[in-house]
Order: structure tokens, then C-alpha cells, then sequence
């Protein structure tokens, strides 16, 4: 059995009523008190949240979670389930001495009207022939009547994948 010592501190007393109001934050007087005692703590935040995976594992892509799409030369939805999403993929554009500007939107609808999240257009391409890669990697929330969409011209496509990692209410899902 360890030894225990009484604390005499106004600031950390202070600082445990303002934090702990239900410890004697209401003005009833306490004492603080430590100990020689080695009591350990173990932190199951992670079980109690209902995940066991570290955050980048937890977001990982799995042959049953993802829903590939291949976007080139066209207005195409890739989303149109409630919750949260992840949303990888590369862009490729080329430039063959063409005049029309080449582009890859995408953007998120609320049943109504669009918002782009990424627009990305070649700069300077000239008369040459060249070739623009870009990759990908975000998380989008849709929520109910909503929808992500990919709007790609002729020349530009936009190929990846998404996963759903929580529902609507944050609940996570695990690949």
C-alpha cells in the first residue's frame, strides 16, 4: 500500500471545479490528494467508439468496400448513397493540338444545385502535345438527396475509386 499526501493548490482546486463540476465544482470543498500507489490506466476510447483500427487502416480500400468509375468524355454519378466517403483516383488529360479546353470537374450536388470540389484544366498546353496526370485524395459527405459527380470533356477522364467510411451519423465502416 503506497503513502498518500494531501495537495494544497488554489490553481489546480480551480481547474478541477471548473473541469469537474459534478467533483465539487458546485462550491463544496474537497481535498486533492496524491499517491505513492502506481495505479495503471488503460485507455479503450477506440473499443468504445466501436472501432479497433488506427485511423489510416480503418479508411483503407477493400475488394468488397470499393466501387470503381471511369469517367472520360462525360457527366457521371459516382455517389448518390447518405454518409461519408473517400474518393481516390488520377486525372489524365491530353492536349494533341486540339483547340477545345480539356477538364475534369467534380463536384457535390444537394438535390439542387452543383458545387465543385475540383476543377482542374491544363495551363499553357499550347499547340504541343502533352499529357497532365493528377492524382486524387479526399473525403466527401453526401447527405440524403445528395450526390458527388464527375464531368469529364473528350480528351480528359478521370478513373479511381470510392469507399463508404461511415454512414450518415459518423458510425464508421470498416473495410
Amino acid at each position: 500500500m503506497g503513502q498518500e499526501y494531501f495537495i494544497n493548490s488554489q490553481e489546480l482546486e480551480d481547474k478541477i471545479r471548473s473541469l469537474l463540476p459534478s467533483q465539487g465544482g458546485a462550491g463544496a470543498g474537497f481535498d486533492l490528494s496524491a499517491s505513492t500507489q502506481i495505479i495503471p490506466v488503460i485507455d479503450l476510447t477506440e473499443s468504445a467508439a466501436g472501432s479497433n483500427l488506427r485511423q489510416d487502416l480503418q479508411i483503407a480500400h477493400s475488394h468488397s468496400t470499393a466501387t470503381t468509375f471511369d469517367v472520360s468524355n462525360a457527366t457521371t454519378t459516382i455517389i448518390s448513397n447518405t454518409g461519408y466517403f473517400r474518393v481516390t483516383g488520377t486525372v489524365f488529360m491530353s492536349y494533341f493540338g486540339n483547340t477545345s479546353i480539356q477538364r475534369v470537374r467534380f463536384n457535390l450536388n444537394d438535390g439542387a444545385t452543383d458545387k465543385d470540389i475540383y476543377d482542374i484544366q491544363p495551363i499553357g498546353f499550347g499547340t504541343a502535345n502533352l499529357m497532365q496526370i493528377t492524382p486524387l485524395d479526399f473525403n466527401v459527405f453526401i447527405p440524403a438527396g445528395g450526390s458527388a459527380n464527375i464531368i469529364a470533356t473528350q480528351y480528359a477522364r478521370f478513373s479511381g475509386s470510392t469507399r463508404q467510411i461511415a454512414d450518415i451519423t459518423g458510425e464508421l465502416t470498416n473495410p
